[in-house]
C-alpha cells in the first residue's frame, strides 16, 4: 500500500502516473476525487486501485473496500488525501509526503517512509 501526501496540487496524482507507468500500465491515470476510486491493469495481472478521499468526511463503507483489496495479492493499492480513514490503514505500508518548494515553482521534496519489514523496496541492507 502507498499513501500520498500533499497540498492541493502537490503532485500526488503525477506521482501516481509515474508508479502506475512502472507497473507496466497503459491506463491513462487521473484523479479519482469526485468517483472516489480508479482501476488500472498493470502487467501481469496485477490490479493497481487507485483512492482519493480528498471529497470524504468519513470512511464509511469504502473502509471495507479496501480491506477487501488489501487481501489480493495482485493488488497494488494507493490512496491520496488518506487521513480520513487513517484508523483503518494497516501499519504495513509506504508513506510519500510531496512538499512544494519555494525555490521554484515546480520543486518538490519528496519523502519516503517505510517500515522496517519494507526495507528491501528501498534497496537498505542489514
Amino acid at each position: 500500500m502507498f499513501v500520498f501526501g500533499s497540498d492541493l496540487g502537490g503532485g500526488k496524482t503525477t506521482c501516481v502516473k509515474g508508479l502506475v507507468k512502472g507497473l507496466g500500465s497503459q491506463d491513462t491515470v487521473t484523479s479519482p476525487s469526485f468517483t472516489i476510486n480508479q482501476v488500472y491493469a498493470g502487467r501481469d495481472d496485477v490490479q493497481i486501485h487507485h483512492f482519493d478521499f480528498y471529497r470524504l468526511n468519513q470512511a464509511g463503507i469504502v473502509a471495507y473496500e479496501i480491506a477487501e483489496v488489501l487481501d489480493d495479492p495482485r493488488a497494488v493499492v494507493v490512496i491520496e488525501w488518506a487521513d480520513i480513514i487513517e484508523d483503518v490503514l494497516p501499519p504495513r505500508r509506504v508513506l510519500i509526503t510531496i512538499e512544494r518548494l519555494a525555490s521554484a515553482e515546480n520543486d518538490r521534496l519528496i519523502t519516503v517512509k517505510l517500515p522496517k519489514s519494507l526495507d528491501y523496496l528501498a534497496g537498505a541492507t542489514s
